[in-house]
């Protein structure tokens, strides 16, 4: 039985949702892969707990306490952006180069200065803790910067037990870069 509102604007028999369309404009970013399935449970369980607190904060409205109902509702709104950010953090690509979404900083390098993109063997944080296990990482090397920035890594909340998923995504950056940057 087919269905075709699955078909609606991709084919079904796809195999890779990486592939960008013709149609896409490069001067957006864009992330390279999708997120990982541990970025989007740990999102997912932020927003559950988002929304049993607006239950709470209904309930002490209900009850005629405001001022606690209002605190309520502001812890609520602060787990919610929370859990945006969460989802919004990654490597994400344009024509103008590449961006670190990180949960407090955000670092946008132009193609220009990209000096070197490489995939190397070193120690990783696990998960993003301050915990280290041996993996790969995409680092890119700034001109005139000594301290390579690290994109991505295998044992990230995107790539954790997705080898192929990190080396795709590797790949895909790396082929922005070859695009984009600029030829010496």
């Amino acid at each position: 039985m087919p269905l075709p509102f699955l078909t609606a604007d991709r084919a079904f028999e796809a195999t890779s949702g990486d592939i960008a369309l013709p149609f896409d404009d490069h001067d957006q970013w864009r992330r390279p892969y999708r997120p990982g399935p541990w970025r989007v449970i740990a999102a997912a369980l932020a927003l559950l707990i988002a929304s049993f607190m607006l239950l709470a904060t209904l309930i002490i409205a209900l009850a005629g306490a405001l001022p606690a109902a209002g605190a309520c509702l502001g812890a609520a709104a602060l787990v919610i952006a929370v859990a945006l950010r969460l989802l919004r953090v990654g490597t994400w690509v344009s024509r103008h180069g590449v961006r670190q979404v990180r949960f407090f900083r955000t670092v946008t390098v132009p193609w220009a200065r990209a000096a070197s993109l490489r995939t190397v063997q070193q120690p990783v944080r696990w998960l993003g803790l301050p915990r280290t296990v041996q993996g790969q990482a995409l680092l890119l090397v700034r001109h005139g910067d000594g301290e390579p920035l690290t994109l991505l890594t295998d044992h990230s909340a995107d790539f954790l037990a997705r080898v192929e998923a990190f080396d795709r995504a590797a790949d895909s950056v790396e082929a922005w870069n070859a695009e984009y940057a600029p030829v010496s």
